[in-house]
């Protein structure tokens, strides 16, 4: 863990959504699988499902399919997606309570994901969660377009590829190792803070809140927002 950050949240926390506050592991093999059944290529579900994170496209490249038949092979996952990933998909530990703190806190609940932004949606409905914003098919440092619009003062998220987002927007990093990455490849790629789950997301909000107010009661500025 680092303690080298400051400032307050601001108006915006944003989310990543695979493996921070939900869990679509069982339906993303089965999609994977079922696209691999009707396309004859050698993709893998557990395979894919076991590293969520990378935009679709390239896990279908990787996993050695054509360059010109990848589009439609992302339409159609994206098709079969809400019938077999969504009724399967649970929330993680503390996923809701961690949207309801920053809304009570005052600040807006965004969700930024590398997922196609209707499914991510569904996602979200499906689970009875109000978000202010969501916004879909961002990667990496690609996040950092829609926190800086939307003035996220941290961004939570399990991936290296979130970490890289938030710190190219200017927010602080919130690591949780709910995903394919440990703490140290989260520590490693320069999280501010790593937490176990989000179970622990209030009391460092609570904490996070509680040090800045000092900091500007001191007249010490955090780092620039």
């Amino acid at each position: 863990m680092s303690s080298g950050y400051g400032g307050r949240v601001g108006t915006c926390v944003g989310f990543d959504l695979d493996m921070t506050l939900i869990d679509p592991r069982p339906g993303m093999v089965e999609a994977m699988n079922a696209l691999a059944d009707e396309s004859g290529f050698p993709f893998d579900g557990e395979q894919f499902a076991s590293n969520l994170g990378p935009p679709l496209d390239h896990v279908l490249r990787d996993f050695g399919a054509p360059d010109e038949r990848i589009p439609a092979l992302v339409a159609r996952f994206r098709q079969i997606y809400p019938e077999i990933v969504i009724p399967r998909t649970v929330a993680l530990p503390g996923a809701a309570e961690a949207l309801e703190v920053v809304r009570r806190s005052g600040s807006r609940a965004l969700v930024v994901t590398g997922k196609y932004a209707r499914n991510a949606a569904l996602h979200v409905q499906a689970l009875g969660w109000t978000v202010d914003t969501l916004v879909g098919e961002l990667w990496s440092t690609e996040k950092a377009t829609a926190l800086t619009q939307h003035g996220a003062g941290v961004f939570v998220g399990d991936h290296v590829g979130d970490i890289r987002g938030a710190l190219a927007a200017g927010a602080v990093a919130v690591g949780v190792t709910t995903g394919p990455c440990d703490r140290a490849e989260l520590e490693n790629a320069g999280a501010h803070v790593v937490l176990d789950s989000l179970t622990e997301f209030p009391a460092w909000l609570a904490e996070h809140d509680g040090r800045a107010g000092a900091l500007r009661r001191d007249g010490v500025r955090g780092p620039a927002r």
